[in-house]
């Protein structure tokens, strides 16, 4: 028994020391490179300026692709989510909410969504040069 206890002490520490190192993904390991990590769909800004009210749902999907969230609770609504995580921790997140009402666009919301409240003839007339 004498010979037992000595033994006890380093067996109990490398079993603790083991069950760190393999459950322990959220220590960092100072040196060891971690990869950003992209979920969700990537929206661009020229995706979004193609949006229009009255899309169709086969329109949009063309544009932007299929939504990451299409719950058939809510199927008016589509989600476009997109993430940028380095390991544990959130480098990026943006969501583009997309409402329709029957078959057309009628609504987007998000931090780029467009604003569809400003007539697109003021834009193209402030444009174009004025003849005198």
């Amino acid at each position: 028994m004498s010979q037992v206890i000595p033994l006890i002490r380093p067996l109990a520490l490398g079993c603790l020391l083991a069950g760190l190192v393999g459950c322990g993904s959220n220590f960092g390991f100072p040196g060891v490179y971690r990869i950003n990590v992209e979920q969700g769909n990537v929206v661009t800004e020229e995706m979004v300026e193609q949006l229009r009210p009255g899309l169709n749902r086969r329109q949009v999907r063309y544009i932007m692709g299929t939504p990451l969230i299409e719950d058939s609770f809510h199927e008016d609504r589509w989600d476009y989510l997109y993430l940028l995580r380095n390991g544990s921790e959130l480098l990026s997140e943006t969501q583009l909410t997309l409402w329709f009402e029957e078959d057309a666009l009628v609504r987007v919301e998000g931090p780029d969504a467009p604003s569809w409240d400003e007539p697109q003839s003021e834009a193209s007339a402030s444009e174009a040069p004025e003849a005198s």
